[in-house]
């Protein structure tokens, strides 16, 4: 953030942060804060009110469509600011909202509002994959006109539609059907949205992130459901939820008037459908079997829907938290420090139950902070006063971005790069240990947040598998049950990882503020020697792509900024720069708009095509694309190792499954096994030629290529050979390779 800049647009955890260390001295004299109603918001909600209670001296713009009762924050603003606060409410909507409940099948409400001109429509679901389903059953329905078809067929006509998502998505586009939710890549979700500006998606199938400011212009809204599933439970959603949603339909500018509908449970639409079809024939009515409910569900009805359209948003709820990292922010700035944490324990939103626990909570944290060195007090000379101060200087941007890198950076010294992960630190040798730059990655992902959908799965995969040896292992049921319970997703370096946490914590108490998350997202990806896309495949999870690449760049990004330079090995280089051509090759805007930022040159992205210009060659950042030909041969030699000739032969047609089958019998007669642990894919073991060209056998734009095998005896005498097409590979956006042989020297 460019703190002298004279407009900044900043998280409100940015702000809490700066009000906490400047207070009343802040050079803020306005502070304009928009979805104000994430005051409430149970994880976030403190950061929206540090600042009311902390910056005196600004004045405040509290903005949000679903307020509900401000009465207290109004006065208290008022006597914090010395300043009239004045609440406008009761505007009235530029577009006027129709509501309307329907009980007929879902997919007839559909088409009723298509024809009777309410399009487009945004059909709210509250998971992902119901609406990827709803868009999929409505591809048989005829949703955009010819004209509409042939328009939208032009405009993507040149998109790369790079994923197995992105091939579904493109083909729902073509018809006029739009899908839209948090997991997916950004590239495709911009694409939805650009396309509904220009009136071409009638229908967009969504999930309920309509409610939290995405750019997509409709004239309805069709709630699937009036209940959620919050993390805990299924319930019903809440006056706020309902009115943020709603509050989306009508176009200002474009209708007349917006339209809300709230579909009834499919059971009970089924059940009236039923009843119609009896018409006034008594013996068929009483035929009628009326469907029931799906146990646990939580219902809604007409009545609840007209409770919803007439209740007035919650009344915000505080949210007040203390942390270590807090205490030091305002210990950080001086002054009377005891009176400063005083106000913010005491003269917050909380009541007083609540504020006896932050009083605990602060005085708990005071200690610890005491104990380990971190602040001391002394006497002040001249007023007789306890003053409380720092006895360590405080990073600039303390707790705003990364707190754990500072952990980071110490247990980067705990891997010693001629061993591995375990002993303490000399400094960087010539020689390398085989994992020593996978071992740095997982530091940094341990670090990172935790990408749920990824390890929800690999969990699931490693306790099918370990199922699957218990049972050849004959262990009793019971047994595998009890097993199971200890077996979750890899944690890299976990026991070295928490033993230095625990030991950086008690010098650096703050940390504790935060938690350590090993995992193997980056690593796992690398060791299977996978592109996104099979990786993807692999885990199933496709819904969840955007979640992926987001994850991967954070960790391009964290291991780009945290790692020093004088420990990036000429390996843990090759492999952030494979990191960053990986998720540019994918969707390059998440990394485009991060560098435009750190470059200092953004660029305006207000008038994009509904094309964006293809990423750069592949070919081009050379170091990349050496680790993707890498991984390409790995791929293969991991799955010799298996004798998995369906998979070979997939990867390698022409080569074909008869081919590898040869091949690897005459490899066993004198093996016993191909190894595929880390000294198996050195690069000693790579044979890469790049020349080419009228004095060679081969194109200018190919290279030759050949991975040695990792023998048992380290004879290494058998080899893949490779030829590696660039052009096809700038063309496809990962390494395409062609194996021509497999033969001992």
């Amino acid at each position: 953030v460019n703190a002298d800049a004279p407009i900044v647009c900043c998280t409100a955890e940015i702000l809490a942060n700066l009000a906490l260390r400047e207070g009343p001295d802040a050079e803020v004299g306005q502070v304009v804060m928009d979805e104000f109603h994430f005051y409430g918001d149970p994880d976030r909600g403190w950061a929206w009110q540090v600042p009311l209670l902390t910056l005196p001296q600004a004045q405040f713009v509290l903005m949000s469509a679903t307020l509900g009762d401000v009465t207290e924050l109004a006065a208290d603003l008022t006597r914090r600011t010395g300043g009239e606060t004045a609440v406008v409410t009761g505007v009235e909507r530029p577009v006027p909202l129709h509501f309307f409940y329907e009980t007929t099948p879902i997919h007839e409400t559909i088409e009723d509002l298509l024809h009777t001109g309410q399009a487009p429509v945004y059909v709210v679901h509250f998971s992902q994959a119901a609406a990827m389903e709803r868009a999929q059953a409505l591809a048989s329905a005829k949703v955009a006109t010819r004209e509409q078809r042939d328009e939208i067929a032009e405009l993507i006509g040149g998109f790369r539609f790079t994923t197995s998502f992105g091939k579904t998505l493109a083909r729902l586009l073509r018809l006029g059907i739009g899908v839209h939710h948090a997991g997916m890549l950004p590239k495709y979700r911009r694409l939805v949205e650009q396309l509904a500006q220009r009136g071409l998606l009638r229908v967009i199938c969504g999930t309920d992130t309509l409610g939290v400011g995405i750019n997509v212009p409709i004239r309805t809204v069709l709630l699937t459901a009036l209940t959620k599933f919050d993390g805990t439970r299924m319930r019903q959603l809440n006056a706020r939820e309902f009115h943020q949603i709603a509050g989306r339909a009508g176009r200002a500018g474009f209708d007349t008037a917006g339209t809300v509908v709230a579909q009834a449970p499919e059971h009970e639409s089924e059940n009236i459908a039923a009843i119609r079809k009896a018409g006034d024939d008594p013996k068929k009515k009483r035929k009628i079997i009326r469907k029931k409910a799906p146990d646990g569900f939580v219902s809604w009805g007409e009545p609840s829907f007209q409770k919803l359209i007439a209740a007035e948003p919650e009344t915000l709820t505080s949210h007040m938290q203390i942390t270590s990292a807090m205490m030091l922010n305002v210990i950080g700035r001086g002054g009377d420090v005891f009176a400063n944490m005083r106000s913010l324990v005491y003269d917050n939103h909380e009541p007083r139950a609540k504020q006896r626990i932050l009083a605990i909570r602060a005085l708990g944290i005071y200690r610890t902070l005491r104990e380990s060195g971190i602040v001391e007090t002394h006497v002040d000379e001249r007023s007789g006063r306890t003053e409380v101060r720092l006895t360590v200087d405080l990073q600039p941007n303390f707790a705003l971005n990364q707190p754990l890198s500072p952990f980071a950076l110490a247990a980067f010294e705990l891997l010693d790069p001629a061993i591995g992960a375990g002993t303490e630190g000399s400094a960087p040798t010539v020689a390398h240990s085989s994992t020593f730059a996978l071992d740095m990655l997982s530091i940094v992902e341990a670090t990172l947040d935790d990408p749920r959908a990824i390890l929800s799965q690999q969990e699931f995969i490693a306790r099918g598998e370990a199922v699957a040896a218990m049972k050849r292992e004959g262990m009793e049921y019971e047994e595998r049950m009890e097993a199971l319970e200890e077996i979750t997703y890899p944690k890299p370096l976990e026991e070295l990882l928490s033993a230095a946490f625990e030991t950086f914590s008690a010098a650096q108490p703050w940390i504790r503020d935060f938690e350590l998350h090993p995992k193997s997202v980056v690593r796992d990806m690398y060791e299977r020697a996978m592109s996104f896309g099979e990786y993807v495949a692999l885990y199933k999870i496709a819904r969840s792509e955007g979640v992926v690449l987001r994850y991967l760049s954070d960790a391009y990004r964290a291991a780009s900024q945290t790692i020093p330079e004088h420990l990036k090995s000429e390996e843990l280089r090759d492999l952030i720069e494979w990191l960053g051509e990986l998720v540019r090759q994918v969707d390059s805007s998440l990394l485009d708009e991060w560098e435009e930022l750190i470059s200092g040159h953004p660029v305006s992205h207000s008038d994009e095509p509904v094309v964006p210009p293809a990423p750069k060659r592949l070919t081009t950042n050379v170091r990349a694309f050496r680790i993707l030909v890498r991984n390409e041969l790995f791929r293969r030699v991991q799955l010799a190792a298996r004798e998995d000739l369906d998979a070979l032969a997939q990867l390698d047609p022409e080569f074909g499954a008869e081919g590898w089958d040869a091949a690897l019998d005459a490899y066993f007669a004198e093996h016993d096994e191909i190894r595929t642990g880390a000294d198996a894919r050195s690069a000693a073991l790579l044979i890469l030629d790049e020349t080419g060209g009228p004095d060679h056998e081969r194109p200018a734009r190919a290279w030759a290529v050949q991975q040695i095998l990792d023998d048992p005896a380290g004879d290494h005498d058998w080899r893949i050979s490779a030829m590696v097409d660039l052009d096809a590979s700038d063309e496809a956006g990962e390494a395409v390779i062609a194996v021509t042989g497999v033969a001992r020297l």
